[in-house]
């Protein structure tokens, strides 16, 4: 994936990343005052609504963690129960007006919060790529069993052998019944079984234990 492009400008051959602490300095030199103008104040403010916006979408363990005043707090808890959309839009602006009683250090922790459920998200997603390439390969190739208990020793590779047999004969029963249906359209993707589900189960667990003893 292509990296993406920071936006600033060069001064004296260096370069200044837009929104940053040496961006508004040399601003305030430009201006010969350290006022924030008009539009300076707006775009602040957008950005601390979109903040408090982005607030709403923290897991319950972080969010909880967080220290901000309490009416900010039952404003960001009672807009996830509003559904209409017109009462939802004005209380995100009332959640960015509370927003700006927030410290440096409490915003900080706020972006700090958000940036490590952003982490934890992209894990989760690796994670169950990487469970699905291994389902796949287990029950194309049973062999590939020695490899995963090798690697993920407190496999129950008795329960795990079991499920694999079972998904391949499961697969073989589906693929038969479906290509002696006269109702199959090409290009239907076939129903998976139950020990197919469960054999990613097995393996997505083991695979957050390890991430979770590595911590």
């Amino acid at each position: 994936m292509a990296r993406k492009t920071r936006k600033g400008y060069f001064v004296d051959g260096e370069f200044v990343v837009a929104g940053s602490d040496a961006d508004q300095q040399y601003r305030n030199e430009l201006k010969g005052t350290d006022a924030l103008s008009r539009t300076e104040l707006k775009d602040a403010s957008a950005q601390l609504q979109a903040l408090g916006e982005q607030l709403m979408t923290l897991k319950a363990d972080l969010f909880d963690g967080l220290s901000m005043p309490e009416k900010l707090r039952d404003a960001i808890s009672d807009a996830k129960r509003i559904t209409s959309l017109e009462a939802l839009r004005r209380q995100k602006q009332f959640i960015g007006k509370l927003m700006h009683r927030l410290d440096p250090q409490q915003l900080d922790a706020v972006n700090s919060a958000l940036l490590l459920q952003h982490r934890q998200s992209a894990e989760d997603i690796l994670l169950q790529h990487r469970a699905e390439e291994w389902r796949d390969a287990l029950i194309a190739d049973e062999g590939r069993l020695t490899e995963w208990l090798k690697e993920f020793p407190a496999t129950d590779g008795q329960q795990l052998r079991g499920l694999i047999r079972q998904a391949r004969k499961d697969a073989r029963e589906i693929d038969a019944a479906a290509r002696s249906s006269a109702e199959r359209r090409p290009g239907n993707a076939l129903r998976k079984s139950r020990a197919y589900r469960q054999i990613f189960s097995v393996l997505l667990g083991q695979l957050n234990s390890s991430v979770d003893n590595q911590s």
